[in-house]
């Protein structure tokens, strides 16, 4: 079953055809992932994206009239003989002694000088270009004009060196022709280092048993049929294998009508291209996962941040100095004014902290630099901690890594200016205590009332005195019943200033506990907004680019 699956991956290959705009869009959608992640998740995790991204752009730029085909292979498997033979040419050393292919020739079929700049890039010497273009034999060739063939060095080789231009030129190149000798074609380096690692690019893969004269004919069929399991097995089900002979140029006509076909398509760059889209995709799909988590405020996460930051900036003692402002400032206001100088000499709580409100004829604009609140306990710091961590731990539950950590660290990145910019949430405050309520001056005024009441009964009972001790006439009181008017406006103003004042106590600590719940609620707000912007904001941004982070990838993933 598996044969004749890859059969038909054989005969409908040439008509998987690759879209140059679909493409397009997945590489911008690669270059709107890195966009979104990059300072986010680690510089090692995105260097494959970032060089397919610029590798794409750089050859969808150059020549789209040239396909690249490369002949790799070990020492000894004959592919610069079968470099050779294509050519018709002797162009590439050929040798058994390792390493014998060092540096990349390159044959270009047509007129050099359209293939000079994919060259350059590629990194091909000009002393080791070639050009395959006669007179004499331009129409036998002609089903090859475009082709730019290869022949890169032994992939095994003794020398670092080789091996590495070897891996870097497997990266640039739009198809890859992997030769084989009938001694070494399951050898272990070739389909694990190679073979299996080039299972995204089935479509721009070919394989051929080159050297394939030195089998018996008996023996030919069954050494394919293995060579086949080993690529089945090393998931490049489907991928043309060809036996070839680089003596006999009639073993190499499938491989000639290959490339042919494969230039004649003109599809082998898309194809590498999509291969690698589709390689990065896979590599960074482990970095995106569920659709991020929307934190507002009125999650418990943010309310318990609110709370470790009312905490921490002092609001409970705040709230508390606010009542008591409020009780000292309407007792000086309703009291008996007898004793309103007394009250003055006490100090007020809300100037003790240097808070706004301090005067209460201060306009709510006058702000302090700074405030007196007490600094956080060491139990109120650790609470904002823990505060933090778990608005960071629930924003980020369910994410892959890296994305928790970068949550959290965004969660603590502005936590040294928490402490001044809470200060200043509490200064900026209006505590609602800038001004007299009309209540007070009503008392106040009818506290005045009754004091001089009994002010100028007192003086009319004293003057009534002076006169009867200078032995003049004395004065006639009016009289309210058996009570003397004078005695009465002394004696009731007195009484009354008291009882307006005892009345008033319950009024003012009623209506103090409530000055105080609303200067709560103020700072809470207060301190909320810096929670907001200090915490929750870079929370929400770095959450807000994973999200486009996966968008990007799966519009990327779209083929």
């Amino acid at each position: 079953m598996s044969n004749i699956v890859g059969r038909m991956r054989e005969a409908f290959r040439g008509e998987q055809r690759i879209d140059p705009d679909a493409l397009i869009a997945r590489l911008q959608a690669v270059q709107r992932f890195l966009d979104a992640a990059d300072g986010l998740v680690p510089d090692t995790q995105l260097v494959a994206a970032h060089t397919v991204v610029e590798r794409a752009g750089t050859r969808l730029a150059l020549s789209g009239h040239h396909t690249v085909v490369a002949l790799a292979g070990a020492t000894g498997s004959g592919k610069s003989s079968l470099f050779n033979a294509l050519a018709r040419l002797d162009l590439s050393p050929v040798g058994v002694r390792r390493p014998t292919t060092g540096v990349a020739h390159a044959c270009v079929w047509g007129p050099l000088e359209g293939a000079s700049r994919l060259l350059d890039w590629i990194g091909v010497l000009p002393r080791h270009r070639f050009v395959r273009e006669s007179p004499l034999d331009g129409d036998d060739e002609s089903g090859l004009h475009g082709l730019v063939l290869l022949d890169l060095p032994d992939f095994d080789s003794v020398q670092q060196a080789h091996r590495l231009e070897v891996d870097r030129l497997l990266g640039l190149v739009d198809l890859v022709v992997w030769v084989v000798d009938p001694q070494k074609y399951a050898d272990r380096v070739i389909h694990t280092s190679y073979l299996r690692e080039f299972h995204r690019h089935r479509d721009v893969t070919v394989v051929v048993l080159n050297q394939a004269d030195r089998l018996p004919p008996a023996e030919l069929p069954r050494v394919l049929g293995d060579l086949r399991r080993l690529l089945d097995a090393d998931g490049l089900e489907g991928v043309p294998l060809l036996p070839t002979v680089a003596v006999d140029p009639a073993g190499l006509d499938g491989l000639r009508v290959e490339l042919e076909r494969t230039v004649a398509e003109r599809q082998a760059a898309l194809r590498r291209l999509a291969g690698d889209v589709d390689s990065v995709v896979a590599g960074l799909t482990p970095l995106v996962g569920p659709e991020p988590p929307s934190t507002r405020p009125g999650d418990a996460s943010a309310q318990e941040l609110t709370a470790a930051l009312a905490g921490a900036a002092g609001v409970p003692t705040v709230a508390g100095a606010v009542e008591a402002a409020y009780r000292h400032r309407a007792a000086g206001t309703t009291g008996w004014p007898l004793v309103r100088g007394w009250r003055r000499l006490r100090p007020d709580p809300l100037r003790r902290l240097h808070l706004p409100g301090g005067a209460p004829d201060a306009p709510a604009e006058s702000l302090v630099a700074a405030t007196s609140v007490p600094d956080p306990t060491a139990a109120q710091r650790s609470a904002l901690n823990l505060a933090i961590r778990a608005v960071a731990d629930r924003s980020a539950a369910d994410l892959p890594a890296p994305w928790p950590a970068t949550v959290t660290g965004a969660a603590r990145s502005r936590l040294a200016d928490l402490p001044d910019a809470l200060d200043h949430a509490v200064a900026a405050t209006d505590l609602g205590l800038t001004g007299r309520p009309l209540w007070w001056r009503v008392v106040g005024g009818l506290q005045w009332l009754v004091t001089l009441a009994a002010v100028a009964g007192l003086g009319w009972l004293v003057l009534g005195y002076a006169l009867r001790a200078l032995g003049l006439p004395a004065l006639d009181y009016p009289r309210l019943g058996t009570v003397p008017w004078p005695t009465v406006l002394l004696l009731g103003g007195l009484l009354a200033g008291l009882l307006v004042a005892a009345l008033s106590r319950p009024v003012i600590r009623l209506a103090a506990r409530r000055a105080r719940q609303r200067a709560e609620r103020r700072l809470l707000t207060s301190v909320g907004s810096v929670g907001e912007k200090y915490v929750l904001n870079p929370v929400w941004a770095v959450l807000a680019r994973y999200g486009q982070a996966r968008e990007a990838l799966h519009e990327a993933a779209r083929r």
